[in-house]
């Protein structure tokens, strides 16, 4: 096989596979948002973007403002989708976080920061974990 040719059919799998893991994270988003309306949240926005700083779903618990992160994995032993939040996960997520409130011009509101975890079971079953107070900011006025 040609050189040429085994670099196409490289291109064609990972397109393939990434058009899949993209519909699984929609999947997994779109669970994630029945969820917290299962449980009383009002959805305010769904993949808010600022920059390159993006927000996946923005809710509202009673009266505090909930940015919530989502994670969608395939199940694997040991292993939890929350892991990929990490420190700079975070500040990204709060930096988004400022802006919106910016964008509202309410700095006001209470603000929570949540993680819905999503993973992929067998036979295209999904588990929905939801965790409030994920994370928190260093300090309420820190700057990111």
């Amino acid at each position: 096989m040609s050189a040429k040719l085994s670099s196409q059919l490289q291109s064609l799998l990972y397109a393939r596979l990434r058009r899949k893991h993209l519909r699984l994270g929609r999947r997994g988003e779109r669970a994630a948002a029945y969820k917290l309306q299962q449980l009383g949240l009002e959805i305010l926005c769904r993949n808010y973007r600022s920059g390159h700083y993006e927000i996946d779903i923005v809710a509202r618990d009673e009266e505090v403002l909930c940015f919530v992160e989502v994670k969608t994995r395939r199940y694997k032993p040991g292993t939890r989708p929350a892991e990929a939040v990490n420190a700079e996960k975070k500040r990204h997520i709060i930096r988004a976080a400022r802006r919106y409130m910016r964008d509202i011009g309410n700095f006001k509101l209470k603000q929570r920061f949540d993680i819905v975890e999503v993973t992929s079971l067998k036979y295209g079953r999904l588990s929905v974990k939801y965790t409030k107070n994920a994370f928190r900011p260093k300090t309420p006025n820190h700057r990111y």
